[in-house]
């Protein structure tokens, strides 16, 4: 009887060999979506098996020796700079600066041009005001006629 028993549980472990395949199968689509969710018309969706299930169906099949191909790619490692930032890039800074102080006679002969440009704008918008001034006063204006006539 015993025996029975035994070779009727071995039959049907043998018949239910991998339950996992199973649970891939029924939840293939979802895993496809993402690792925790997916963006459905603009609105965040979680995934509708949980973490730890995936988690153990993703145990189950690297187990049995299969792939997984549901997790995300993985990103390059980044290697962290070691000391200060400041350290790291005063040479850099150096030779910068190097650069521009050959730069600089050109950029202050353009400065002094700019400034020299704008202060003949303002002088030349200064005698343009004063000699129409000049002209408006030598052209008789009613007002100047009547105050004229009055003082004689």
């Amino acid at each position: 009887m015993a025996s029975k028993a035994v070779k009727t549980v071995a039959k049907a472990v043998s018949e239910y060999q991998y339950p996992w395949r199973e649970k891939l199968a029924k939840h293939k689509d979802e895993l496809s979506k993402g690792v925790w969710g997916y963006w459905n018309l603009g609105a965040w969706t979680p995934l509708h098996i949980s973490a730890r299930r995936r988690a153990r169906l993703r145990k189950e099949v690297l187990l049995a020796g299969e792939d997984w191909p549901y997790d995300p790619e993985r990103k390059e490692m980044r290697n962290k700079m070691k000391g200060h930032k400041c350290d790291r890039i005063s040479a850099e800074k150096r030779e910068n600066t190097a650069k521009l102080m050959q730069k600089m006679p050109d950029m202050l002969l353009a400065y002094k041009k700019r400034i020299w440009e704008k202060k003949m704008k303002e002088e030349d918008k200064k005698y343009k005001i004063k000699e129409d001034d000049k002209k408006s006063k030598s052209v008789a204006s009613p007002e100047s006629f009547v105050s004229d006539f009055l003082v004689m």
